[in-house]
């Protein structure tokens, strides 16, 4: 047996899942067929440009899409061993929370001004059958000492407007991991932080998954919260997953095109620049979506197999896969004249 093996478990599991928006303006495919594994413990980072489907991915794994707008056309998410899309909905309250849960964007809309952080907290505990109700505000008060809130018996009579913004964004930590989840989805959660503030919240969350095993999907566009915080990462574009590996080999050995654009993006303090680098062009509209390559229209290396046909996927490595037509050998087959004409007719 493989020493180097991974043996832990693996938390969750989505399979060629499908969200469709469905409006006058046709079929809006904000989730188009992704696929991942997240192990117990491990960190995955999804990254991409606003629009891409980050967020709707993350919805559809609580199965949170807006309806009836949204649908979940196919597709399984495997958590626990179960695929939650056959759960009716009403049973769906025993997997919120207790196995899967999400720390939103903004504490300061997905906290309810008119209630006191402690009754929004104790109304996530009330559901655990673990605990008595007249410990329900002691659990509470652990569970802001868990995620380092001073005087957190103090802080439960609190109204989310007495509290700042990484104070908040501790709380809305604190209800997310109250039911003890296997996996909670973290969506850019540190956004509306300042850089100091942000680098404690980091720490933290590495601290809880250390101490709970959970496993964490994390949603940014910050490639330095990726290295920082990430296990493994997927790059996500128009709805599609185009590249998925190891960091430190995405970093290293970037496969995609797009994967190279949104590394080439972050600016090197170590090298002067007269001008910062930016990908070009527009992503497609979800509703009008090319038959090839999603990136064509922004890629360098485009040829003609890229706009009739959605590339394979190509694997570089363990766990290391990119959906990219440069690296089929069979280009390097046609004759050089043929290989002119399809240039030229591309540029044309």
């Amino acid at each position: 047996m493989d020493a180097t093996k991974d043996t832990r478990r693996t938390a969750l599991k989505v399979e060629d899942l499908h969200t469709y928006f469905f409006n006058r303006w046709g079929t809006v495919k904000a989730v188009d067929g992704i696929s991942f594994e997240l192990k117990e413990g491990e960190t995955l980072g999804i990254v991409g440009e606003s629009g891409c489907g980050k967020t709707m991915t993350a919805l559809s794994l609580l199965r949170l899409h807006p309806q009836p707008a949204a649908q979940i056309i196919e597709g399984k998410i495997i958590l626990d061993g179960e695929d939650i899309l056959q759960i009716p909905e009403r049973d769906m309250r025993n997997v919120r929370g207790p196995k899967i849960s999400m720390i939103l964007q903004d504490p300061q809309t997905s906290l309810n001004p008119v209630y006191t952080v402690g009754n929004q907290l104790i109304e996530t505990l009330d559901r655990r059958d673990d605990i008595l109700k007249s410990d329900l505000r002691k659990e509470a008060e652990e569970s802001l000492r868990r995620v380092r809130v001073a005087a957190p018996e103090r802080r439960l009579s609190d109204f989310p407007h007495q509290m700042s913004g990484g104070m908040k964004q501790r709380v809305i930590g604190a209800i997310a991991m109250a039911g003890g989840p296997k996996v909670i989805i973290a969506d850019e959660p540190t956004t509306a932080l300042d850089v100091t503030i942000q680098l404690q919240y980091l720490r933290l969350l590495k601290d809880l998954q250390a101490e709970t095993g959970m496993g964490i999907i994390f949603i940014t566009h910050d490639f330095g919260i990726v290295a920082r915080m990430c296990d493994k990462v997927a790059v996500m574009y128009a709805g599609r997953i185009v590249e998925e590996g190891p960091v430190r080999e995405i970093f290293n050995n970037p496969s995609h095109p797009y994967t190279e654009a949104l590394i080439g993006s972050v600016p090197k303090m170590e090298e002067k620049t007269d001008r910062l680098y930016q990908i070009d062009g527009q992503p497609p509209q979800l509703y009008a979506l090319p038959v090839g390559c999603r990136f064509t229209n922004r890629c360098q290396y485009a040829k003609s197999k890229c706009v009739e046909e959605y590339p394979r996927r190509f694997s570089f490595g363990e766990n290391h896969y990119a959906s990219c037509w440069r690296h089929d050998d069979s280009w390097d087959k046609i004759p050089s004249s043929t290989k002119e004409e399809i240039t030229q007719m591309l540029e044309a």
